[in-house]
């Protein structure tokens, strides 16, 4: 899909700087400010502008398929991305079209998108921009609260954390139903949206699909897993990788349980702020790789004075077995947490 004709140029000119609105295809959006970047990608706050003889329940309205993912406000977060080539172009159409899959509530909603062609002044040629537009959440991600937290020396109740961590996996286990099973590929602190509610637990959304493929791979040779190992070195982070992501053997299935080992990972790192690896890289001869597929967890405050009960260590140690096969599925994973909810929270 493109943007209206008429709305290129005020496009072009608002999200480079000069101000003014955006048109993504037919509905148009006002920029309020600038939430972050990265990489070639910009993330702006954008409220919508319906026109004043369009009905009540014109403009996104109209094109929306679930009204819940509509905002009271107008306001909505936009993802400006830079193209530069043909495989940066096919990664965006691949990223919309598996994001077109999911439909849950625990996973970030593509709420419209256009991809146009923008003149090149240097070159002269012509370049591609993508624009995708999502629901906000202005409490930022789950790193920007651990970080904050941090630095205030607050943490997580253990309540807070079983709750966060069920909502993850709800949001994993539809990627992971669907024929084929989809694994998200990049499960980190840094790609879940955390919402602060007065009286409950924060609502957790999982986002950012760009790495997100069908999940099981049969490797049969060693040129198909270094391959793999290639990929996976440009689209998951490597403090959250599975170790059958660092040293794919000539011979291997590989499955959607390369996402529970992230999902371990990132469980400790809602207790604990980092990945249970990072240690690696701050001790001299350190080696992140080795710690990973040596399964080599460090835990902090260890012992009776332990800010969480050991059956949380356990819970993330049961995720984190090198060998994926004998790693719980996320069946298996909402079962436990769901024992340990009813336990922890009475």
């Amino acid at each position: 899909m493109g943007c209206s004709l008429s709305g290129l140029n005020s496009l072009y000119d608002a999200v480079n700087g000069g101000g003014g609105d955006v048109w993504i295809n037919e509905n148009r959006f006002r920029i309020v400010r600038q939430l972050g970047e990265g990489g070639f990608a910009f993330v702006f706050l954008v409220k919508e502008i319906v026109a004043a003889d369009a009905s009540s329940d014109g403009g996104l309205a109209n094109k929306v398929k679930d009204p819940a993912h509509l905002s009271a406000d107008g306001t909505y977060a936009m993802k400006k991305i830079l193209i530069q080539n043909k495989e940066q172009l096919e990664l965006v159409r691949e990223e919309i079209r598996v994001s077109s899959l999911f439909n849950h509530p625990n996973l970030l909603p593509l709420l419209d998108h256009a991809i146009i062609s923008v003149k090149d002044g240097q070159e002269g040629g012509w370049k591609h921009e993508a624009f995708l537009l999502f629901p906000v959440h202005l409490d930022g991600t789950l790193l920007d609260n651990s970080t904050s937290m941090k630095a205030k020396k607050e943490t997580f109740s253990t309540t807070d954390v079983l709750h966060i961590f069920r909502q993850l996996c709800d949001g994993l286990r539809h990627m992971h139903s669907l024929e084929p099973p989809y694994a998200h590929n990049d499960v980190k602190p840094g790609n879940v949206l955390l919402t602060r509610r007065k009286g409950q637990p924060p609502l957790a959304i999982m986002m950012d699909f760009g790495s997100a493929r069908p999940s099981r791979k049969q490797i049969r040779s060693r040129q198909e897993a270094l391959q793999l190992q290639e990929w996976t070195s440009e689209h998951c982070s490597a403090p959250f990788r599975a170790p059958e992501l660092w040293d794919c053997p000539s011979h291997a299935d590989i499955d959607e349980r390369t996402d529970i080992w992230s999902l371990g990972c990132t469980l400790y790192a809602i207790m604990y702020g980092v990945s249970p690896f990072e240690y690696a890289l701050g001790e001299s001869g350190g080696s992140l790789q080795l710690a990973i597929v040596n399964a080599q967890v460090k835990w902090p405050n260890a012992g009776p004075k332990s800010s969480y009960p050991e059956a949380l260590h356990q819970f993330v140690t049961w995720m984190l077995q090198p060998q994926a096969a004998v790693r719980p599925s996320i069946d298996a994973i909402i079962i436990h947490v769901d024992r340990l909810i009813a336990k922890f929270t009475k």
